[in-house]
């Protein structure tokens, strides 16, 4: 700690604002969105870590990381800094909830509190706790 000394300043992720602006951006069809077009897949991802780091955002939480191991073969989506804890965030959009790089970083750095957000109901296993989608903001709060 403090998690933003580690920080390498020459990789990083960029996020808008807003998550409308970002599919504007991308010129995507709604018509896309809904039907669920096998095109928007990846996409649909990327849509996802908007909304939550949106959400994050909203909660206050000001410095948002992300973690890859030396061979960058492993990511976690976010790593933030929060009540004196360093906590992991892992999105996942599809009900496919396996998180290899997630449960590697667990593993390696031993979290008091880990975080994964998706479509299931809110969980806590022995590892880490599952945060729906919906209220992944209000968790900080």
């Amino acid at each position: 700690m403090p998690l933003i000394a580690y920080q390498d300043i020459f990789t990083f992720k960029l996020f808008l604002n807003d998550l409308g602006l970002l599919s504007a951006m991308a010129d995507l069809d709604i018509k896309t969105i809904v039907d669920g077009d096998s095109f928007f897949t990846e996409f649909n991802g990327a849509l996802t870590e908007q909304f939550v780091m949106q959400q994050l955002r909203a909660a206050e939480i000001d410095y948002t990381a992300y973690w890859t191991n030396d061979k960058s073969t492993a990511e976690v989506d976010f790593v933030i800094q929060h009540e004196g804890e360093i906590i992991p965030i892992e999105i996942k959009v599809t009900e496919n909830l396996k998180a290899k790089s997630f449960k590697l970083f667990c593993d390696k750095f031993n979290p008091p509190n880990a975080i994964r957000s998706s479509l299931s109901d809110f969980r806590k296993e022995s590892w880490m706790t599952n945060v729906p989608l919906y209220i992944i903001g209000n968790y900080f709060n």
